[in-house]
C-alpha cells in the first residue's frame, strides 16, 4: 500500500489512488490541472524550471507529499467510524470486492468515505444499480462540485463525462454510452455497484459491467449488498454473482463478527422488555387462524405430492418474506397447477392479512376487514376456508370486539395503548426526575412502528383518545353504530365529530377535482408527445402476472391510506405544575376541526407539531421548550432505511419507544448509540412492546434464524468455493469476456494453412459478427446475452422491427403479453406490413419468460400473463402468416436460446449497415421509403404478391406506368424493354 507511482496525476487534499490498482492515464481536465500547476509554479518560483521534463517531476513531487494511505485517512479528525467500520473501509479500498453485511449494519458510511476519496476531477467513479433515495442521500454527503447530473443529450454527456468526479447514472444509458464509445472507458477510475443481490448474468449491470472489464484492467469494482439471504436462492447464487460483477474477494459482515459485537457492546442502549398479553378474543381469532392455515398447507401439500414445497410451512406463511418464499417455490410450475392449488395461494396471502390486522390494527380495522370476506361472492371463488368452523368462529370474535352483548358500539381498545399511555405519562417523566432533577431540556420521544396505518393510528390516540378515534375509524370504514356504549357518554360531541368527517372529505374531494382540472389542462398540452409515445410505452409496459398478483395485491385500503395515511408525525407535550409533577398534555384534534374533549388517558392530550421536510426540528423544539413526540415508520419511501438515521441524528430522542419489532431498526439504535460513546447513564432507553408467545414474537425469531442461517451457508460456500485467478477480467486469460478467434470448429483448412513447423498451430483472428438492436430493445435482456455470445452489439434507432441480423434479416421481438396486445390493437399487422415491405426475410420472434414455461395445452393458453383463449390467439396468427406469407414465426423459450438462434442465423451472412438500417421507413430513405412514398401503399403490396416482384425490381416496374391499369397494358415486350432501358440509364 506504501507503493507509489511515479506517473500519477495530481490528487485533492484526501486523495488515495495509490492505494488502488492504477490506471495509467487521467482525463482531459486532469492534464490541464497539471499544466495549470506547472506555470504557476515556474512563475511564483525565482527561476522557471529547465526544461519540461523538471516541471513535470517537479509536478510529480508536490502529488506524492498529499497521497496518503487509507489508514492516515482513517486518522483524520472528520472521520468519524466505528471499528468495524474502519476493517471494512480498509478491505473495500484495499481491494475489489462484494461485500455482503448484515441488515442494520449499514454500508452508507463506509461508502461515502470511499466515494469522497474518489471525488478528484481526475477521477471518474460510476454508481449504478441504486435507488432513487439511495442516490439523493449519498449526493447530498459529497461535495457538489465533484457531483455531475446526467445529461440528456449524448453530446453533452460526452462533456460531462470528461469533467470526472462521481456519477449516479442509470445503467441503460451507461450499457448505450459504452457502446457508442461515448465515454472514455480506459479512464474510468471504478464502478460501484449497489444492491448486488440483484445482479444476475441477463441484467443490465452485468453487460455494463462487461463491457467496462473489456476496454480497463485495472479500474476497480466494489461491490455491496445488505441481503444475505437473497444470495440462498438457487444454487451457487453468489458464486455466480461474484463471477457476473468481475470481482474475486468475498467480505461477510454478520452481525454476530467478533469485530461488531466489540464496537456495540461497550455501549449498549438501556433496553426494557415489556411483555404485552393479547384479549382473550385477540388470541382465539390468532388460533382459529393459524388452524386454517395449517390445513391450507397440508391441503397444498397434499394435492402436489411430486412438487417440491419444502418452504412452505405455518411458519414461514407470517413472515415478511412469505411472497417470495412462495414466488421461489411456485414461479416456474405456476402454468402447472390446478385451480384448487392457486385458490389456495390467494387464501393464505389473506389469511396473513387477517393474522396481521388482528395483532397490528384496532379492533374496527380488523373487523372491517374481516366482513369484506364473509360475502356470497368471496365465498364461491375461495378455495373453501369459508365453510370451516375456525372461519365461523373467526368472523364472530371480530364481531364481538366491536360489539358487546348488548349490541352496543363499544370496541376492545388496542393492548399496546395502555402500556404506551403509562411509558408516556408515567414511566418517562419518573425517569427524567430521577436521573436529571435539575435539567430543563424538554425530553425528545421517538415512537417505531411497522406501517403506515400503525402511525396514524397512534397520532389519533395520543391527540383525540381511544374512544374518540375508535368512534371516527367506524365512520371512515362505514360500520354500523347503532347504539353507544356508556363509556361513550363523556363523548357530548360526537354529531360535531361526524360533521367535521363529512367535511373534511368534502375538502379532500374538492382538492382532487381541481388536482383533476389543472392535470387535464396539462395533458391537453402534451397530447402529441403522448400520442408519439404511446405505442412504445404500451408494447414496454408488461402487466403484473396472476401470482405476483396475488402475492402483493393490496387490502381495499388505498383510498383510505391516501388520504389520511402517512409516514411520520410530530407532536409536542406542554408541561404543567400538577401536584404529582407529572406530564399533562394540552391540545385538540387537527382532523375534527378543534373538536376538543377528555381521553381515556385522564388529563392527556398531545397537539399536532408542524411537519415540514426542511424544517430544523431540534431548534424548534429548543426554542418552545416543550417536550417532542415523534411517530414514525421504520422506512419511508423516500429515503429508505436512512430516515431513521436521519431522524435519529436530527432529534437525538432519549426515549424509543419500539411499537413494533424490526431487526434492522434495532441494530440502528445500536449503531447511533455505539456513535455517541456516552456514558451508562446519559445512553437512551429503549421500551419493547411485544406480544410474547404469539405470532409478532414468532416472526421476529424467524426472521433472525433465516438471516443468520444464510449467512452461515454463506461462510461455508466461501470456504469451500474456487476462484479462477482470471474472475476479475484484469488479464488476458479472461476468455470469458470475448471471443478473440475462431473456434476450432469449421477452420480446419484454416488451421492447416497456418501450421508451423514443429506442429504448433496459430489461431485465426475471429471478426466477430454484427447485430444492429434498437435503442428501446435495451429494456430487455437480449442484447446482454447477443453480446456474452461474441456478437457485436450496434445500438441504433430504427423505425422497423427490432434486431437486424442482415440486410436481408429482420427481427420483431415480442414478449406473450406484448403479442396479445399488439394482435388485439392491430399494431403487430402495421410492424408486418412494413417489415415485408423493406426486408425479404421478415421474422416475428415469440419470446416466453425463461422461468415461466409457456404452452398450449386443453382447452386454454396455461400462461400467467394473458387470460385469452388458445382459440382467439391461435386464429390471429394464422390470419396473419396468411397475410404475409415472408413472414417467419419462432417460438423462443427464453433470451438465451433467442442469442444462439441469431448466432445461427449469421453464419457466413453478410453484417448489416447500421447507417442503411436507421435510414429504412424515414422519408429521407435513399431508394427506400422516400421512393416508397410516391406510390399508392396498396399497389405496392399487391405487387409484390406477383411471381417474380420482389423488393428489388418492384419500383423499376411501378415506373412503367403512371396508374395501375397502364401498367396492365404492358405487353411482355415493353416490359423489357423499358427495363433494359432503365438498366442502361442507371449504369450510365
Amino acid at each position: 500500500m506504501d507503493c507509489v507511482d511515479d506517473d500519477k496525476p495530481s490528487c485533492s487534499k484526501y486523495s488515495m489512488r495509490s492505494m488502488e490498482v492504477r490506471t495509467e492515464s487521467c482525463s482531459n481536465s486532469d492534464i490541464a490541472q497539471r499544466n495549470n500547476a506547472g506555470e504557476s509554479a515556474g512563475h511564483e518560483g525565482s527561476k522557471p524550471p529547465a526544461n519540461q521534463e523538471e516541471s513535470r517531476f517537479q509536478d510529480d513531487d508536490e502529488t506524492l507529499a498529499n497521497i496518503m494511505t487509507a489508514e492516515e485517512y482513517l486518522q483524520h479528525k472528520d472521520i468519524q467510524m466505528l471499528e468495524y467500520e474502519r476493517q471494512i473501509f480498509l478491505d473495500m479500498v484495499n481491494s475489489d470486492g462484494l461485500l455482503v453485511c448484515a441488515k442494520g449494519l449499514h454500508y452508507d458510511r463506509i461508502l461515502t468515505n470511499i466515494l469522497k476519496v474518489y471525488s478528484d476531477a481526475g477521477n471518474l467513479v460510476l454508481v449504478i444499480n441504486c435507488s432513487d433515495w439511495e442516490e439523493h442521500y449519498y449526493k447530498s454527503k459529497l461535495e457538489q462540485k465533484y457531483i455531475h447530473e446526467v445529461a440528456n443529450t449524448a453530446t453533452e454527456r460526452e462533456r460531462v463525462y470528461l469533467e470526472g468526479g462521481v456519477q449516479f447514472i442509470s445503467t441503460r444509458i451507461l450499457v448505450v454510452d459504452l457502446l457508442k464509445r461515448r465515454i472514455p472507458i480506459e479512464l474510468i477510475t471504478g464502478i460501484v455497484v449497489l444492491r448486488a443481490h440483484t445482479i444476475i448474468e441477463s441484467c443490465q449491470e452485468a453487460f455494463a459491467l462487461r463491457l467496462y472489464r473489456m476496454s480497463n484492467k485495472t479500474g476497480f469494482i466494489k461491490a455491496f449488498s445488505n441481503s444475505a439471504e437473497a444470495f440462498t436462492i438457487g444454487f451457487g447464487h453468489i458464486e455466480r454473482t461474484m463471477r457476473n460483477l468481475f470481482v474475486k474477494q468475498l467480505f461477510i459482515w454478520p452481525r454476530f463478527h467478533a469485530i461488531v459485537q466489540q464496537s456495540l457492546k461497550p455501549y449498549e442502549a438501556q433496553t426494557i422488555e415489556l411483555h404485552v398479553p393479547m384479549t382473550h378474543k385477540m388470541t382465539l381469532i390468532q388460533t382459529h387462524l393459524l388452524d386454517i392455515m395449517n390445513y391450507l398447507v397440508r391441503e397444498i401439500k397434499r394435492i402436489n405430492r411430486l412438487v417440491d414445497l419444502e418452504e412452505i410451512t405455518v411458519e414461514n406463511c407470517i413472515t415478511k418474506k412469505f411472497h417470495k418464499i412462495l414466488q421461489a417455490q411456485l414461479d416456474c410450475i405456476w402454468h402447472q397447477l390446478n385451480s384448487q392449488t392457486k385458490l389456495i395461494v390467494a387464501d393464505l396471502k389473506i389469511l396473513r392479512n387477517l393474522m396481521i390486522s388482528n395483532i397490528y390494527h384496532d379492533a374496527v380495522a380488523a373487523y372491517a376487514l374481516t366482513k369484506r370476506y364473509r360475502t356470497t361472492e368471496y365465498a364461491l371463488s375461495n378455495s373453501g376456508w369459508t365453510l370451516l368452523d375456525s372461519a365461523e368462529q373467526i368472523f364472530k370474535l371480530s364481531k364481538e370486539r366491536v360489539y358487546n352483548a348488548q349490541g352496543e358500539f363499544e370496541p376492545e381498545p388496542c393492548p399496546k395503548w395502555k402500556y404506551l399511555a403509562e411509558i408516556l405519562k408515567v414511566e418517562i417523566p419518573g425517569d427524567m426526575k430521577r436521573s436529571h432533577p435539575d435539567s430543563v431540556v424538554p425530553p425528545k420521544v421517538l415512537i417505531l412502528c411497522q406501517d403506515t396505518r400503525t402511525c396514524f393510528q397512534l397520532r389519533q390516540f395520543l391527540t383525540q383518545g381511544g374512544e374518540r378515534f375508535l368512534l371516527f375509524a367506524a365512520m371512515q370504514h362505514e360500520i354500523p353504530i347503532g347504539k353507544l356504549a356508556d363509556c361513550y357518554n363523556k363523548l357530548k360531541n360526537v354529531k360535531e365529530i361526524e360533521n367535521a368527517l363529512t367535511q373534511f372529505e368534502k375538502t379532500l374531494s374538492s382538492k382532487n377535482t381541481s388536482t383533476q382540472k389543472m392535470n387535464s389542462t396539462q395533458q391537453n398540452a402534451k397530447e402529441n408527445d403522448v400520442l408519439k409515445n404511446e405505442a412504445s410505452d404500451s408494447e414496454q409496459s408488461t402487466p403484473m402476472d396472476e401470482l405476483t398478483q396475488l402475492l402483493t395485491g393490496a387490502d381495499g385500503d388505498e383510498d383510505l391510506a391516501a388520504k389520511y395515511f402517512q409516514e411520520s408525525y410530530m407532536l409536542t407535550i406542554t408541561q404543567l405544575s400538577d401536584a404529582d409533577e407529572a406530564f399533562t398534555y394540552a391540545g385538540a384534534d387537527a382532523n375534527a376541526s378543534g373538536a376538543t374533549g377528555t381521553s381515556n388517558m385522564d388529563t392527556s392530550v398531545f397537539e399536532p407539531f408542524p411537519e415540514l421536510e426542511d424544517l430544523d426540528i431540534t431548534a424548534a423544539v429548543a426554542a418552545r421548550k416543550q417536550p417532542l413526540i415523534c411517530i414514525q415508520t421504520f422506512k419511508t419511501e423516500r429515503e429508505g432505511a436512512m430516515s431513521l438515521d436521519r431522524i435519529l441524528d436530527e432529534i437525538q430522542p432519549q426515549y424509543v419507544i419500539m411499537y413494533h419489532c424490526n431487526v434492522t431498526a434495532i441494530r440502528q439504535l445500536e449503531i447511533f448509540e455505539a456513535r455517541q460513546r456516552r456514558a451508562p447513564k446519559d445512553r437512551m432507553r429503549v421500551f419493547f412492546l411485544l406480544h410474547a408467545r404469539t405470532v409478532e414474537e414468532q416472526s421476529y425469531l424467524t426472521s433472525l434464524r433465516r438471516e443468520k442461517q444464510a449467512f452461515e451457508m454463506i461462510i461455508e460456500t466461501k470456504r469451500v468455493m474456487v476462484i479462477p485467478e482470471y474472475q476479475d477480467g484484469k488479464t488476458d486469460e479472461a476468455f470469458m469476456l470475448y471471443k478473440t478467434y475462431a473456434e476450432t470448429e469449421g477452420v480446419e483448412e484454416a488451421n492447416a494453412a497456418t501450421r508451423e513447423a514443429g506442429g504448433q498451430v496459430s489461431l485465426i483472428p475471429f471478426a466477430s459478427a454484427k447485430i444492429i438492436v434498437d435503442m428501446r430493445e435495451f429494456r430487455s435482456d437480449l442484447p446482454c446475452l447477443i453480446h456474452k455470445r461474441g456478437m457485436e452489439v450496434l445500438p441504433v434507432t430504427i423505425t422497423i422491427g427490432d434486431y437486424i441480423l442482415t440486410s436481408d434479416i429482420c427481427v420483431e421481438r415480442k414478449s406473450i403479453s406484448d403479442l396479445i396486445g399488439s394482435l388485439n390493437s392491430g399494431r403487430l399487422y402495421n410492424q408486418c406490413v412494413q417489415m415485408q415491405r423493406y426486408y425479404a426475410k421478415p421474422i416475428l420472434l415469440i419470446e416466453f419468460d425463461q422461468n415461466k414455461p409457456f404452452h398450449l395445452q386443453g382447452k386454454y393458453m396455461l400462461s400467467q400473463n394473458t387470460s385469452f383463449s388458445q382459440t382467439d390467439i391461435v386464429q390471429k396468427l394464422q390470419l396473419l402468416t396468411i397475410h404475409f406469407p415472408k413472414l417467419r414465426l419462432i417460438w423462443s423459450p427464453s433470451p438465451y436460446a433467442t442469442a444462439q438462434l441469431f448466432e445461427d442465423l449469421k453464419l457466413g451472412k453478410p453484417q448489416p449497415d447500421p447507417k442503411q438500417a436507421a435510414a429504412v421507413g424515414c422519408d429521407d430513405a435513399p431508394g427506400g421509403a422516400g421512393e416508397e412514398l410516391k406510390y399508392n401503399p396498396n399497389i405496392y403490396d399487391f405487387l409484390l404478391r406477383l411471381p417474380g416482384v420482389n423488393t428489388r425490381n418492384v419500383h423499376k416496374l411501378m415506373r412503367q406506368g403512371g396508374s395501375l391499369k397502364e401498367l396492365l397494358k404492358c405487353t411482355q415486350v415493353c416490359l423489357k424493354t423499358n427495363g433494359d432501358n432503365i438498366k442502361a440509364e442507371e449504369q450510365g
